[in-house]
C-alpha cells in the first residue's frame, strides 16, 4: 500500500492553465473591445445608416472583435443565446435573407426599438444579418429606405446591447469564477477551468478547418463557394487569419509550462497563418479552380496539423480530452 502511495507520489501532475494571464491578457481585453468598437458601430449607424465606407469600416472593426474572442463560448457568451444572436452561421437554410425578406417586405415594427428586436428570429440578428443589408444588393435597395435605415440602426443597437452584456458579465463576476473556481460556482476545481478553456481552444480549431474551411471547399467534384463565410464582404479569409491568431495565443498561454510543446504549436500556427497569408482569394470564390483549391485545401492541412498537436500532445500534456464541444449536435 505504501509502495503504491510513493508511486502515485511520483507521477507527474496534469498541467494547469495560467487561468489569470489568460482571463487578464486575453479574455478581459477581447470583450471589452468587443463592446467599444460594437457602440461605435451603432453610432456610426446613427448618423448614416446607408452602405456607406464609414459604416463598412465600423462593421468591418467590430466584426473583427467578435471573431477574435468567438471561441470562447462558454458563460457570458452562452447565456440568453448571446453567441447565436450576435453570429447566425452556418446557415444551412437560408433563414437569415428570409427573415430580413419578410421584415422588409412588412415594414415590421419590431425593428423600432432595440429591446423589442430580440423577440424576432435569430436569424435576423448579429452581424451576419447585418452583411446582407451593407452588402448584398437584393437587400440594400430592398423595400422603403427610411425602413431599411431603421432596421440597420435598430440591429447595430441590438448588438452593441448583447456585446456590453458579455463585457459586463465577464467584468462583473465570470472573470473570478474563471480564476477561483469552488464548490458553488460553474467550475469547482482548477482542472475543470483547464477543461473548459483547452475545449474552447480544440472546438475552435474544429471550427476553422470543418465549417471556415471545409464548407466552401466541399468536395472537388462539387465545391460550395457560395458557402464561405461572409462571403459578401470579402471576409472568409478574414476571419481564418484571425481565429488563428486568438487561439494561438490561447493554445501559447495553456503550454507556457512546456517549452518544448509551446515552441511546436508556435511553428504550427505560423505556418498555417503564412499559408493563409499567400492565399489572394479572400471570399473563397475560386475554390472551384484546381489551383486555388489547392492553397486552400494546404491551408486546412496546416490547421488539421495544429489539431493533431493540441489533441494529442497538448491534451495530455494538461491531462484533458477534447470531449463535448459547442459544435456537437448542430
Amino acid at each position: 500500500m505504501r509502495l503504491i502511495v510513493l508511486l502515485l507520489a511520483l507521477m507527474p501532475l496534469a498541467a494547469l492553465a495560467d487561468t489569470r494571464q489568460i482571463v487578464d491578457t486575453q479574455i478581459l481585453p477581447g470583450v471589452t473591445q468587443l463592446a467599444e468598437r460594437a457602440e461605435t458601430l451603432h453610432k456610426t449607424a446613427r448618423q448614416n445608416c446607408t452602405p456607406s465606407m464609414p459604416l463598412k469600416d465600423a462593421y468591418s472593426t467590430a466584426f473583427d472583435a467578435w471573431v477574435t474572442i468567438s471561441h470562447l463560448r462558454f458563460g457570458p457568451t452562452e447565456t440568453d443565446d448571446r453567441a447565436f444572436a450576435l453570429a447566425f452561421w452556418p446557415d444551412s437554410r437560408g433563414a437569415t435573407p428570409k427573415a430580413l425578406s419578410k421584415l422588409i417586405s412588412q415594414s415590421d415594427p419590431i425593428a423600432q426599438t432595440a429591446q423589442g428586436y430580440r423577440d424576432v428570429s435569430i436569424a435576423a440578428r448579429g452581424f451576419y444579418a447585418l452583411e446582407f443589408l451593407l452588402y448584398d444588393p437584393a437587400f440594400t435597395d430592398a423595400g422603403k429606405p427610411e425602413y431599411r435605415c431603421q432596421l440597420i440602426q435598430t440591429m447595430t443597437a441590438d448588438i452593441a446591447l448583447t456585446t456590453r452584456a458579455i463585457a459586463q458579465d465577464w467584468h462583473g463576476s465570470y472573470a473570478t469564477k474563471l480564476i477561483d473556481p469552488s464548490a458553488d460556482g460553474p467550475y469547482r476545481t482548477d482542472q475543470e477551468v483547464t477543461q473548459e478553456l483547452f475545449k474552447a481552444l480544440s472546438t475552435g480549431l474544429q471550427f476553422t478547418s470543418e465549417t471556415r474551411l471545409g464548407r466552401p471547399l466541399g468536395t472537388f467534384d462539387k465545391p460550395r463557394p457560395l458557402r464561405a463565410e461572409a462571403r459578401r464582404s470579402d471576409r472568409s479569409l478574414r476571419h481564418v487569419e484571425l481565429s488563428l491568431s486568438a487561439l494561438q495565443s490561447l493554445a501559447l498561454a495553456l503550454a507556457s509550462d512546456a517549452p518544448e510543446l509551446q515552441g511546436t504549436l508556435d511553428q504550427r500556427f505560423t505556418k498555417a497563418l503564412e499559408v493563409a497569408g499567400r492565399i489572394q482569394d479572400p471570399s473563397f470564390a475560386g475554390v472551384a479552380d484546381p489551383a486555388s483549391r489547392l492553397r486552400v485545401e494546404a491551408l486546412q492541412s496546416a490547421v488539421e496539423a495544429i489539431r493533431l498537436t493540441v489533441g494529442l500532445d497538448l491534451a495530455s500534456h494538461l491531462g484533458v480530452s477534447a470531449g463535448f464541444n459547442a459544435l456537437d449536435g448542430d
